[in-house]
């Protein structure tokens, strides 16, 4: 190989002269895969006015939830159970025809009649007692005008019509102990 004579302030210096380095094609590779990589992570965001504004702060809460009272539905008996009646059944307004409440053991089924009904619109607030579901089927002499299961602790108000005078058929049925009570009040 030649040698290259280079003059110093003080001496002369023979050095070889440099092998460039070769880079492989394969170095090339990963080293743009890396900045293509980086230049996808850190890529333009995307955002758009939807003209909704702000998100307002949600409130924190800090109370803990009360459970409910495991003990609220089970069925009552006596006054007890002429107050929750009281209660479930608020005054209706218009004329009320029937009002019924009582107690009904697990498994059984109870059927009450109401009299003669005139053709009218009519209000039947429907309502239970008790740690399971109870069902309520109220018909006339031809159809099932209601047919529920009513999740107790709650009154459902369901709206009939009558085209023509007619007889009410009330079916309360439970499969637990419940207590139930109705009311048929014209609209």
């Amino acid at each position: 190989m030649p040698t290259v004579r280079m003059a110093s302030a003080h001496r002369l210096v023979e050095r070889e002269p440099r092998v460039p380095r070769q880079r492989t094609p394969a170095a090339a590779v990963v080293v743009s895969a890396v900045l293509a990589a980086a230049a996808a992570l850190t890529g333009c965001e995307y955002s758009y006015d939807d003209g909704r504004g702000e998100l307002p702060d949600s409130p924190v809460v800090t109370d803990a939830a009360i459970p409910r009272d495991p003990l609220e539905n089970r069925p009552v008996t006596g006054s007890e159970l002429d107050a929750w009646a009281k209660q479930v059944l608020p005054d209706a307004e218009g004329q009320v025809f029937d009002t019924e409440y009582g107690t009904i053991d697990g498994g059984e089924k109870e059927t009450e009649s109401t009299g003669q009904l005139p053709s009218g619109t009519y209000a039947l607030t429907l309502a239970c007692r008790s740690e399971r579901r109870v069902s309520f089927t109220v018909r006339d002499t031809e159809f099932a005008l209601v047919d529920l299961s009513l999740r107790c602790g709650t009154s459902r108000v369901n709206v009939v019509h009558l085209s023509k005078d007619s007889v009410l058929r009330m079916t309360v049925e439970a499969r637990a102990d419940a207590n139930f009570a109705y009311r048929i009040s014209r609209i």
